[in-house]
């Protein structure tokens, strides 16, 4: 059986965790290549205009698998944490497709976590059933995707790269080395979720850039649950969105480091992230006096414009930094 992955949204969240257990049952997973502008366009012209970039981006990507799987997996993800909710776009991603496109058939187990996590065991045993496995087998895959999973976050906050993460957690090359100490004095936090900062062509290859500035870089990912949890736990409001509470909690986490500005990457027509992009700014000012700026993208977006920001901003908060000192 062949599975395919759509490389856009949750992927650069749970890929390990998928790959490893629908390999475990003895499926061959196969994953869409890289985002292209070829791709990007197929998504544009087959989404909605309301659809935010990413989502067009998934929809480029589900198009390339259309003929290559057998299934094609697209889970919809309500929640994932007690007492919170994903995005809204989340919840219909399969609907969406089937009403687009002509696809094969869809793995779209529900996980919805919001009241217990039981219903999480539940969604993956549907998963396993659709695809022939019996209890013991899908309970020894889950594990070992579990745990595969957990190397993968971990690497990440020891500052590996997306790409290096994934192949260490799952075991595919262990001589990869860390990124190189960094050359300039300067720690800016890149925050953004992972399918807008880790995608080759809607991230503008971003972290890498910074990087090869000599740039020491974080993202929300640089910190652990329990430090942003503790943060977002003196707001004066809970949030109800987890994947937004993420990078507002890690923005709150960078006021008690040594970071030297903050970048804040979002999409176009993301209501949530409107939002909370004011929250940050407010409070990066009242409690510390970080540059920050806010990096917006869209279908039409150019590089260049986005490069030349970047570029200003750095010399920025490498002047203020040189002032202080």
């Amino acid at each position: 059986m062949r599975i395919g992955i759509p490389r856009g949204l949750l992927y650069y969240e749970y890929f390990p965790l998928w790959k490893c257990f629908f390999e475990e049952l003895s499926a061959e997973v196969i994953v869409s290549g890289p985002t292209t502008k070829r791709i990007l366009d197929r998504g544009v012209q087959t989404a909605v205009d309301e659809a935010c970039l990413p989502v067009k981006v998934f929809y480029g990507h589900a198009a390339e698998l259309g003929d290559c799987v057998d299934f094609l997996f697209v889970p919809r993800v309500v929640s994932v944490e007690p007492r919170a909710y994903t995005c809204p776009k989340f919840l219909g991603l399969p609907d969406m497709l089937r009403a687009s496109m002509v696809l094969p058939r869809l793995l779209s187990p529900t996980v919805n976590m919001r009241r217990n996590r039981r219903q999480l065991l539940a969604a993956v045993r549907q998963v396993a059933a659709e695809l022939g496995a019996g209890p013991v087998k899908t309970w020894r895959a889950w594990r070992r995707a579990v745990a595969a999973y957990r190397r993968f976050k971990e690497f990440l906050r020891q500052g590996y790269g997306f790409e290096d993460a994934v192949s260490l957690a799952l075991g595919q090359n262990r001589h990869l080395a860390r990124q190189a100490p960094p050359a300039r004095d300067l720690t800016v936090a890149v925050l953004g979720h992972p399918y807008l900062v880790y995608d080759q062509l809607v991230g503008m290859n971003l972290i890498q850039r910074l990087r090869s500035e000599g740039v020491r870089v974080l993202t929300a990912d640089s910190f652990t649950p329990a430090e942003i949890e503790a943060k977002v736990r003196n707001l004066p409001k809970a949030l109800f969105w987890t994947y937004e509470k993420q990078v507002l909690g890690a923005a709150l986490a960078c006021l008690d480091r040594n970071v030297d500005g903050i970048i804040q990457y979002v999409s176009f027509g993301c209501g949530p992230d409107s939002m909370i992009g004011e929250l940050i700014q407010r409070w990066v000012r009242r409690k510390r006096d970080i540059p920050f700026t806010l990096l917006t993208v869209d279908e039409h977006t150019g590089q260049a414009g986005i490069l030349t920001r970047v570029e200003a901003f750095l010399d920025m908060v490498a002047r203020k930094k040189a002032r202080s000192a």
